[in-house]
């Protein structure tokens, strides 16, 4: 959870590297919290749950750009590679590219998980 609150602080950071690990853990429960509101709309009736799904939609739709295209960054690549769909999602799954690159330091190097670790605790 502390990896998509790290996102989701980022709003609209385009700028840096993701690991792999923040990307799909946003991903996974980006998800969850989607396909809950819509599980949850449906077995109560309530059909205000399906607006509040669309609205959720939206509101995560810069983070999830932003932390496409810092994944694409972090593999060595332009941000307008998330752009190609079969591509991307080979990219997504690739390692980081080692060392710094012109997007800034590897972040598996930076002790990254005791600083997200910290997100949900402040």
């Amino acid at each position: 959870m502390n990896w998509y609150l790290k996102v989701i602080k980022q709003y609209a950071d385009f700028k840096g590297r993701a690991r792999r690990k923040e990307y799909w853990m946003f991903f996974l429960f980006n998800i969850l919290i989607s396909y809950s509101i819509i599980i949850l709309g449906y077995l109560l009736d309530v059909y205000i749950l399906s607006l509040l799904s669309s609205l959720y939609s939206f509101a995560v739709i810069i983070p999830g750009l932003a932390v496409g295209v810092r994944r694409m960054h972090d593999v060595g690549k332009s941000g307008w590679y998330l752009l190609i769909p079969f591509y991307n999602l080979y990219l997504v799954c690739t390692d980081s590219e080692t060392g710094t690159n012109k997007w800034g330091d590897n972040p598996k190097g930076l002790g990254n998980d005791s600083v997200i670790d910290a997100i949900g605790k402040e």
